[in-house]
């Protein structure tokens, strides 16, 4: 046990992937990082440039606006590193596989607590069970129902 725990401990940091690896390192996120304070300075621009002006109000430009949104780049571009960061928590199985005898137990219990649930649901929506309260009420062959009972004669029908 001593030996699983120094292994833990003596763990390589440098292991872990940098983020800068993944959000600045390829060509393509130097581009698109690159291209973002150029989009939002031309906004800027824009409020003096007429042409500019026409050009960002448009649908198309509002579509760049959210790919040029600094977030989106860091969102999409963080993808591989979380991908690849998580990856590295999940370690091999050791356990043993659960034999087919306790996978039966689980499914039996399983199902026994959903006829148990479904017991319950049957009981409070069906009219003709007592424990549905209102709707037991209100049935007409409940026998304390002012409706069951025969008025001329004061028996139930």
């Amino acid at each position: 046990m001593d030996a699983t725990v120094d292994s833990q401990e003596q763990g390589d940091p440098a292991k872990h992937p940098q983020l800068s690896a993944w959000l600045w390192k390829p060509s393509y996120a130097k581009l698109w990082w690159s291209f973002i304070p150029l989009w939002w300075a031309g906004m800027a621009i824009a409020t003096r440039v007429e042409v500019l002006e026409s050009f960002y109000r448009t649908g198309f430009a509002g579509y760049l606006n959210v790919l040029f949104f600094p977030m989106t780049a860091l969102m999409v571009l963080g993808i591989g590193y979380v991908r690849e960061r998580l990856d590295s928590f999940v370690g091999q199985g050791g356990a043993t596989p659960q034999g087919n005898a306790g996978a039966s137990d689980a499914t039996k219990r399983i199902w026994e607590e959903y006829d148990h649930a479904m017991e319950d649901v049957a009981a409070t929506t069906d009219m003709f069970d007592p424990r549905s309260g209102a709707l037991w009420i209100g049935n007409p062959l409940n026998p304390n129902n002012s409706g069951y009972i025969d008025p001329h004669t004061g028996k139930h029908r």
